[in-house]
């Protein structure tokens, strides 16, 4: 497993547009507070070109996506990439994707949601950790969340206990000045059948309406890579962004029948985003109905993914979860 250098005051964080773009006048002085913040923090700020434009969902076209993102493979100043947001369509500029490239010159690769495709892909083919934490835009707030300051000095190689937050924003609220906070307003508890459930194995997971699309195609190394650290065993991180309870199950079924669970130890679910049935079939009903046949652990509601604050997730690290009486706590190690 390649695990890049840690991040030192100096060095150069990127931020690309692999997926969507941003436009809105809030949306760029989020992005011009975050470079203020990384700014007095001692870092340096490299904005790809297509960050502040998009069209029909796309920042650019994906072969112009992708040789942005290489310009800060290929920069040895840069050792963060981080991209601007989400979006709908990072999938396309997997095909003109260098990962030799990338592999040859470890960085740490940062998002979530549509970033899933890239981080998950680079983790599983290049074997190298990446995070499953903020966006950019998350950076831009005035005064950062615990959350951001725990995933910097993560990066920083700062040896900590990640523990679940107070609470958390259910919704989505309306950004007027570009510096605005989480606005949390919902008591966080994680949830499992048992008093108290500890997890280990190799950190591996995303937003499961990305994978979903990476399944069989040939970026898909998933199961060679379960493989390599069987040993180790696969914690697994999950949570969806607008998934049914009927894609939901029958997705999770397909990446059980693809051979991504064969090693699993675990399962740890973000808060859901957007969730529906046809049929009134609940969240965890509808997870269990694929996965409960394992005998396995499973974690709902933990700070992971789009329903903020969230935890940083290192793809690829050995990590130890926790949870007792609705609390969650995590460490990880290389």
């Amino acid at each position: 497993m390649i695990f890049p250098k840690w991040i030192d005051k100096g060095d150069s964080i990127g931020v690309t547009a692999c997926s969507g773009g941003k436009t809105s006048a809030v949306d760029l002085i989020r992005l011009d507070n975050a470079a203020k913040q990384f700014q007095r923090r001692g870092y340096d700020v490299v904005e790809t070109p297509d960050v502040r434009t998009e069209e029909k969902g796309r920042s650019a076209p994906a072969k112009i996506r992708a040789e942005e993102l290489h310009a800060l493979v290929n920069d040895p100043k840069v050792s963060w990439v981080i991209q601007a947001c989400g979006g709908d369509y990072l999938a396309e500029m997997l095909s003109y994707t260098d990962f030799e490239a990338i592999k040859a010159n470890p960085k740490w690769y940062q998002g979530y949601s549509d970033p899933t495709g890239l981080l998950f892909t680079i983790t599983t083919n290049c074997d190298m950790a990446t995070v499953y934490a903020g966006n950019y835009g998350d950076f831009g707030m005035k005064n950062w969340h615990l959350c951001l300051e725990e995933n910097v000095a993560l990066l920083e190689g700062k040896e900590l206990v990640q523990r679940s937050f107070p609470l958390y924003k259910n919704g989505f609220a309306e950004r007027i000045t570009g510096e605005e906070d989480y606005e949390e307003d919902t008591p966080v508890r994680w949830e499992c059948a048992e008093d108290k459930v500890e997890i280990s194995g190799r950190l591996l997971g995303g937003c499961l309406d990305v994978l979903l699309d990476l399944v069989g195609t040939r970026f898909d190394k998933t199961a060679e890579w379960c493989e390599r650290y069987k040993e180790d065993g696969i914690l697994w991180y999950l949570e969806s962004f607008a998934l049914s309870s009927e894609r939901l199950t029958c997705g999770l079924w397909h990446l059980k029948e693809a051979g991504w669970f064969k090693y699993a130890k675990g399962f740890v679910f973000g808060r859901p985003t957007f969730f529906s049935s046809d049929y009134g079939i609940p969240y965890k009903e509808a997870v269990e109905a694929s996965l409960g046949d394992l005998g396995l652990p499973i974690v709902y509601e933990a700070d992971v993914g789009h329903k903020a604050p969230r935890m940083t997730m290192i793809n690829g690290a050995k990590a130890t979860i926790v949870v007792e009486d609705g609390k969650g706590s995590m460490t990880m190690t290389k």
